[in-house]
């Protein structure tokens, strides 16, 4: 088809009549024949011709020729002024090449030529904003769009905005008004129950993610998300086998193998879980969770050493976390060294008062025979036991068994 007028005269006729295939064969993406049409056309009207140009910067972005493309789309803009899709597109082009300043000059050009009730103009102008962490006035430019025009894409980035200022009821509430339009939309039940599994409404967390998987049953992000509340809830076996139909979707999620490791860890199959949480490891070296979930199985296995080796990672990635502090602690203890398990179990109890540091901090000292300062943090814990609900006083087996253990050493 595209060597049907090639070398013909050019009449205005004629050129709307090339414009007319160049449309056909894009829409039907036979790409390599519309650019063969399209060179012929340029090379017949001297460059001169806005519309194959356009179409060319279209199809060069669609590869992956992203600065190329931002030439085709300047040069349209330069034979047609005043046509807004030149300067949408040219933002665009200079959008996903990360220079989010001039696209927005592009933007705001084009709502000056009177464009103001253009719902991608806002849209592409709340990204740009965003991207420069201008998050209010890209908040009011998502607004903008989407009083002009409701569009998920819209909703999705306003609710980012808010999720990355941590306003996670705005952004729910964001995402609910958006599934009014879109109820059956996956991605965004998805979201819905990672912000409230954020939250801690793992219930609520769980319906929506439910939800998300009735229309879309092999999403690898909704399955590790349920599949980690499931684990949760103890169910190890039912999270294994959500977490095996995710693996054939993504076999190298770090996370993914994360959470199959920490699945066997809870059904006390080491080996299993050590193997797991390495290959997470190799895809995922710098994610601190992971160092950290291998600390424990490596201190629940006796491998002191070991464990005392993915603690230290763990905390060189994430030095806020005061529960690796006090695992840290128990491992220096094991290995002896009750000076810098001391000092390990004091930092974790500087950054959070929890009974559970002031426990085992306890018993790391009666088991040193420093009795004194023992009494000090098992009076510590005990306060603290004594102010949690019901549930929690109740909800640990080995928290009452070594309370009572305690209790008789300080009687």
């Amino acid at each position: 088809m595209a060597e049907i007028l090639k070398n013909q005269v050019f009449s205005k006729e004629q050129r709307q009549k090339r414009n007319y295939l160049i449309h056909l064969l894009y829409v039907r993406k036979e790409f390599d024949d519309c650019l063969l049409l399209i060179e012929d056309t340029l090379a017949q009207v001297n460059e001169l011709s806005e519309y194959p140009l356009f179409v060319k910067g279209h199809i060069y972005r669609k590869r992956g020729k992203i600065t190329e493309s931002l030439t085709l789309f300047q040069r349209a803009a330069r034979l047609n002024p005043h046509n807004v899709d030149n300067l949408k597109q040219v933002g665009r082009s200079l959008f996903l090449l990360g220079k989010h300043k001039a696209a927005l000059d592009y933007l705001e050009e084009a709502l000056r030529m009177g464009h103001q009730d253009d719902w991608e103009i806002w849209h592409n102008k709340g990204l740009c904003l965003a991207y420069l962490r201008k998050f209010e006035d890209a908040k009011e430019a998502l607004l903008r769009a989407n009083s002009i025009q409701r569009h998920d894409s819209t909703f999705m980035q306003l609710g980012q905005i808010m999720t990355q200022e941590e306003d996670y009821k705005g952004a729910i509430e964001v995402y609910l008004e958006a599934l009014e339009f879109s109820p059956e939309n996956p991605e965004m039940l998805t979201t819905i129950g990672l912000l409230y599994l954020r939250m801690g409404e793992n219930f609520r967390a769980f319906d929506f993610l439910g939800n998300s998987l009735t229309h879309d049953p092999t999403n690898p992000k909704t399955i590790l998300a349920a599949g980690s509340i499931i684990q949760d809830h103890s169910d190890m076996d039912v999270a294994l086998i959500k977490y095996r139909v995710a693996a054939v979707k993504t076999p190298n999620s770090a996370q993914l193998w994360n959470n199959i490791g920490m699945c066997f860890f809870g059904k006390q199959r080491y080996i299993a879980a050590i193997a797991c949480l390495k290959k997470a490891l190799y895809l995922d070296p710098f994610e601190w969770i992971i160092s950290y979930n291998l600390g424990l199985v490596h201190l629940n296995t006796g491998h002191y050493a070991s464990a005392f080796h993915y603690f230290s990672a763990s905390i060189n990635l994430k030095p806020d976390f005061p529960s690796s502090y006090m695992y840290l602690g128990m491992t220096l203890a094991r290995l002896d060294d009750t000076e810098n398990a001391c000092a390990a179990y004091d930092k974790a109890i500087e950054m959070e008062e929890d009974m559970l540091f002031h426990l085992n901090y306890s018993i790391t000292l009666v088991n040193s025979s420093l009795f004194d300062k023992a009494r000090d943090h098992y009076e510590a814990f005990e306060r603290l036991f004594q102010e949690a609900d019901e549930e929690t006083r109740k909800g640990d087996k080995d928290v009452a068994d070594m309370r009572a253990k305690l209790k008789s050493v300080f009687a």
